[in-house]
């Protein structure tokens, strides 16, 4: 008996030694993880807001969905609030050309309203332009309105076209 008690102390330290390599392997193993992350181009490709360009692409994206899978499908996908039809602050929204909103990522109880009764912050009618260059070949469209995600009244410059019934767009906020 008096022997386990003078092997106890080597035990506790062997233990110690042990657990305390292992909890300094675990900290240096989650220490390199976020730095690998953080330095990555993949952890950079992104920022928190989405870009003009992204905004672009969405808007090309949604338009080769909307001719593979129809206008019904089209139209509750870019209300859904998924990827990729929806990214940090982009989403496609639609109207129709019947001047009823069709799709929204970003605000989906607009959908079945009509697009005459929105107005940017300057309290000028938004959906009318937004109509009027999209049924005419398509461009971009600038204003201030509400981001959805920072709650902020902020510059928004949407890229719309006519697709079908509809025209849709993307835009990119941009807080000035």
């Amino acid at each position: 008996m008096r022997r386990a008690y003078h092997l106890m102390p080597i035990i506790l330290i062997g233990l110690t030694v042990g657990c305390a390599h292992l909890q300094q392997a675990r900290d240096s193993h989650r220490g390199t993880e976020p730095a690998a992350e953080k330095s990555s181009p993949a952890a950079h490709a992104k920022t928190e807001r989405g870009t003009p360009d992204e905004a672009r692409a969405m808007l090309d994206k949604a338009i080769a969905h909307y001719n593979s899978v129809g206008r019904k499908q089209a139209l509750a996908d870019f209300t859904d609030r998924k990827p990729p039809f929806w990214d940090r602050d982009l989403y496609v929204f639609c109207i129709g050309t019947n001047g009823i909103r069709t799709a929204n990522g970003g605000f989906p109880e607009y959908v079945g309203t009509p697009a005459n009764t929105l107005k940017d912050s300057e309290g000028k009618p938004l959906e009318p332009r937004i109509l009027a260059v999209g049924k005419n070949g398509g461009g971009s469209v600038d204003y201030h309105l509400l981001n959805p995600m920072t709650h902020q009244t902020e510059h928004k410059v949407a890229f719309v076209k006519q697709v079908g019934d509809d025209v849709c767009g993307v835009g990119a906020y941009n807080p000035e």
